[in-house]
């Protein structure tokens, strides 16, 4: 199973093509929210007055642009000869692509290590202003040169993004327009799981596609997105849907889709949308500045199970257990420690470990939050004036830092593990991080080194005398799934 962005993408390179997958607070020109759910005559909610409503406000997003992908594997390249873009890696669903790539790069060469290719795209996205201001996701205009925006009475608007956040995954795009119909978006009772829900966008493009369900569940953590607690429906939400509305039967905007769970990269009834309130707060900054600010506790946290809370003398499992505070961060000078469980963020119980996260990013840098913590049996409190995070990593320091890279080459090594030698596949070292010239070659954690010019390598103070013997270039033998192939590391 797998994460997937919502927006259809597709890049090409000759004939090939590929599928890319990857804040608002309405003014006075919103229309009223419904004061009770609308219901037909049978007593159910009347979803088609909601949806006639409602799907005028929802636009199509269109994107044209390029990006720059790696021929050799996924790593971005952080020193391409003076471009500022990153290397983009070829997403899990682009193995076509990346076959081909290396295919071709092996048979016939001449591929350099890098090549753009062009990108179009397709998501959703809804209007919050009468004026042409119009929320959709960070990943739907990721990479885009040009985007055209299409209302649902078939006018076309080119628009230009005022902003993005790729942590809440939220950009804000204008057109030229006025007196459009406005969405209204939730600002009072918060989301209940068994509410019904209706979903508008373009799934697979295919415009005004209106589909129904329930919230499944709230304060969904999802990987790399430490500072969204998402809304689970179970709405079918496909690829083209991102960027669209989440709607309560109050006729109210709740979320923002985003992402599925998926083995098939379809709907399976696994489907996140963004809580309009941290929509809210990115499009807020985005109007008045251009850009998303993003606090920092500083903090690496955990769940806490049954065991956990045990061994804490808890009575119950609930809460972030504080696993590394960072030196010198807010959360450092606040007093907090390792052990500690945070059980309240501002008053608010934390009942799932991304609680914090979630909390945190709705704070701006400087904002104080009062934290509830468990220590050594007995509950005190703390008020922390929270970081900057900072332009070089707007996330939350919520996972463990990498392993740092070592040695001339920028490999850390480790031996494999005995489960990875059952597998009965040639032994070498697996490579756990990257730096320097690895990752300008395109080397990436979970790949096995199995020599160094020739020189099969077993063990880590192998790597180093082999690469002595090589300057300025050395050939590692790497095999990264089913492929073994050879790759060159200029060391200077």
């Amino acid at each position: 199973m797998r994460l997937i962005g919502g927006a259809m993408a597709m890049a090409g390179i000759a004939s090939m093509a590929v599928l890319v997958t990857g804040c608002g607070v309405s003014d006075a020109q919103s229309a009223p929210p419904l004061s009770e759910p609308v219901r037909a005559a049978a007593g159910l909610p009347d979803m088609a007055q909601i949806a006639a409503r409602l799907a005028p406000t929802v636009v199509n997003v269109s994107v044209t642009g390029s990006r720059k992908f790696s021929t050799l594997g996924d790593a971005a390249d952080p020193d391409s000869q003076g471009d500022d873009e990153p290397v983009v890696p070829l997403a899990d669903d682009e193995d076509g692509m990346r076959e081909f790539l290396r295919n071709f790069q092996r048979r016939f060469g001449g591929l350099p290590p890098q090549m753009r290719l062009p990108v179009r795209g397709e998501g959703s996205g809804f209007i919050v202003r009468a004026d042409g201001v119009v929320l959709t996701n960070a990943h739907v205009v990721a990479d885009a040169d040009d985007v055209l925006v299409k209302l649902s009475d078939r006018r076309e608007f080119r628009a230009k993004v005022l902003g993005s956040d790729k942590v809440t995954d939220i950009a804000v795009l204008k057109i030229d327009a006025s007196e459009l119909p406005v969405a209204t978006l939730a600002t009072s009772q918060a989301p209940q799981v068994g509410e019904w829900v209706l979903a508008i966008g373009s799934p697979y493009g295919f415009e005004s596609t209106v589909t129904a369900g329930v919230i499944s569940a709230l304060h969904r953590s999802l990987p790399g997105a430490d500072a969204v607690s998402f809304i689970q429906t179970d709405a079918a939400i496909n690829p083209g849907n991102s960027g669209g509305p989440l709607i309560n039967m109050r006729g109210e905007v709740v979320g923002i889709n985003a992402q599925i769970y998926s083995s098939s990269g379809g709907a399976q009834g696994l489907s996140f949308a963004i809580p309009i309130d941290v929509a809210r707060s990115s499009e807020q900054q985005i109007l008045s500045t251009g850009r998303v600010r993003h606090a920092r506790l500083g903090v690496v946290v955990q769940e806490v199970d049954q065991s956990l809370a045990q061994a804490f003398r808890l009575n119950k499992p609930a809460g972030a257990l504080v696993i590394d505070v960072r030196p010198g961060s807010a959360a450092q000078r606040a007093g907090l420690a390792s052990g500690d469980v945070v059980l309240t963020v501002d008053g608010r119980s934390v009942v799932v470990a991304g609680d914090v996260g979630a909390a945190v990013g709705l704070a701006s840098p400087g904002d104080s939050i009062a934290l509830g913590i468990w220590r050594r049996g007995a509950l005190r409190r703390l008020t922390v004036r929270l970081d900057d995070a900072g332009p070089q990593d707007p996330r939350l320091a919520l996972q463990p830092a990498a392993p740092a890279p070592a040695g001339r080459l920028g490999l850390t090594l480790r031996p494999m593990s005995d489960n990875e030698r059952a597998t009965g596949r040639t032994s070498g070292l697996v490579i756990d991080g990257v730096s320097g010239a690895a990752a300008r070659a395109g080397l990436q954690p979970g790949d096995v080194l199995l020599a160094v010019d020739g020189l099969r390598v077993t063990r880590a103070d192998e790597v180093e005398p082999a690469v002595g013997r090589s300057d300025p270039s050395v050939a590692l033998l790497v095999r990264r799934g089913a492929s073994t192939v050879y790759v060159a590391l200029r060391l200077q």
